[in-house]
């Protein structure tokens, strides 16, 4: 574990000590090592945890999600560049340090075995996420969307803070697989069971997020900055979905009064969301609505709390991260071209960038789950382990897929196919650069189909 926090944490000086012409070459490279060592945690292991310290360990559930977040931040360094481009040499470097500091805290809040560490480390990610999107963010509304993610985040964890507290008075300790052996459910007739139930899950839900406490989402997505949006989708949204996953084993949600609504309203939800997505006119809040709606399957199946389900949600939520991450970066080589992100007045782009139209294709296929993707699969797995807990889910999870390809054509055709708009004259040619980050998006996708396994 230290072989990679302690490389992460030297990106700091890295960041402020790097001669101007090298900066963005000596940060991209040194993450890059760094996402290649985290490489190693993918290999599946038969114990229930690898490199067990007493703070921290690491098995089948954490694993694929520690290799996306260290494979992400070179992607998140290269993706800015062209954005800060005009920006003083000093906020450079402090961009660099803001997007270094939230990776120590993924990692921990994906490694650690201790709950209250979890909760700090959780709650920390919130800090740097806030500087990038009130400081880099484009519009003057990102104070608002600031706020927003602030609030909604303090309000549903705290109740969290309080029952971690009480559960450490229940059990004396914190430790997960302690807590298990301990067992210290209060008598199952008790009103206070689903209460506390609700308050260990209500943060998380917000984080994922689940329909009617998603507002912050979409404000948030976008107004950050390019690198702000793929820290939310990517990896900020996975720790909603890991701590559903990890309460859940110690909760007895099955014969709770809250499964039944939570369920209902993460299906709900995945079906209005996919119908906003359909008549949205801002292509970076479309690409946020159907982050909702995925991350909507993700907490119905964590619900079930089923292997075939938790192996779902976290083939989805891997898959989803690549994907959504990259029409982010899509969406965002649009608006540096344009400066527009109203879908009407940016379409027809294809004539003029031919080959960024391959990646455009690749990305929607991939997220309206086209054979064989790991999304299809993920999808397939959810909607069967849905079905076998009630055949009436099939109904909404039908319906919210036949939208999810609805919208996805949609966004295709619109940005990529009909008339040029006529104020569009000139436009920059793509870089190199931007192949290279599609690529690096694409291509883990693409060999995940060949060996799942790693991350179901």
């Amino acid at each position: 574990m230290l072989k990679i926090i302690i490389p992460t944490i030297m990106l700091l000086p890295t960041a402020l000590l790097s001669p101007p012409k090298l900066l963005w070459a000596n940060t991209t490279s040194h993450s890059l090592l760094i996402a290649l060592i985290a490489l190693k945690w993918l290999t599946p292991s038969y114990l229930p945890h690898k490199d067990l310290t007493p703070w921290t360990g690491i098995d089948q559930i954490s694993s694929p999600l520690l290799a996306l977040s260290c494979w992400l931040l070179p992607l998140m360094i290269l993706a800015s560049q062209n954005h800060l481009e005009h920006e003083p040499l000093t906020r450079k470097r402090m961009f660099i340090v803001t997007l270094t500091l939230v990776q120590p805290f993924i990692i921990l809040a994906f490694s650690t075995t201790e709950l209250m560490l979890f909760y700090i480390a959780f709650e920390a990610t919130l800090i740097p996420t806030l500087i990038l999107i009130t400081r880099w963010g484009n519009q003057p509304e990102r104070l608002s969307a600031g706020i927003y993610l602030l609030m909604y985040t303090l309000i549903s964890s705290l109740p969290l803070l309080t029952t971690l507290l009480y559960l450490n008075t229940q059990a004396g300790t914190l430790y997960l697989p302690m807590i298990k052996l301990v067992n210290p459910n209060p008598p199952t007739n008790s009103w206070t069971t689903p209460l506390s139930n609700l308050a260990l899950l209500l943060a998380f839900m917000v984080k994922a997020p689940l329909y009617g406490v998603h507002l912050w989402l979409p404000k948030a997505h976008v107004e950050a900055p390019i690198a702000g949006s793929m820290l939310l989708a990517a990896l900020l949204l996975k720790l909603g979905g890991y701590g559903i996953m990890r309460i859940t084993l110690l909760t007895n949600i099955t014969s709770d009064l809250l499964l039944y609504p939570l369920l209902a309203l993460a299906l709900w939800g995945a079906l209005m969301t996919s119908s906003i997505c359909l008549r949205q006119t801002d292509l970076k809040s479309l690409i946020a609505y159907s982050s909702v709606s995925h991350m909507g399957l993700v907490i119905a199946a964590t619900m079930i709390q089923t292997h075939w389900a938790f192996s779902g949600a976290m083939i989805l939520m891997i898959s989803h991260g690549l994907t959504s991450s990259m029409l982010f970066c899509l969406a965002n080589t649009n608006y540096e071209r344009t400066h527009s992100r109203i879908l009407f007045l940016t379409r027809g782009l294809q004539p003029l960038l031919p080959l960024m139209m391959v990646w455009w294709l690749m990305a929607n296929l991939t997220n309206m789950a086209l054979p064989p993707t790991t999304n299809l699969m993920a999808e397939l797995t959810i909607m069967i382990s849905l079905f076998n807990w009630s055949p009436l889910t099939l109904l909404l999870t039908g319906i919210a897929s036949f939208l999810t390809a609805s919208y996805t054509l949609f966004m295709l055709l619109t940005t990529q196919r009909g008339p040029l708009p006529p104020h569009i004259t000139t436009i920059q040619n793509s870089s190199t650069r931007e192949h290279t980050l599609m690529a690096l998006h694409i291509i883990p996708l693409l060999l995940l189909i060949t060996k799942p396994e790693l991350i179901a």
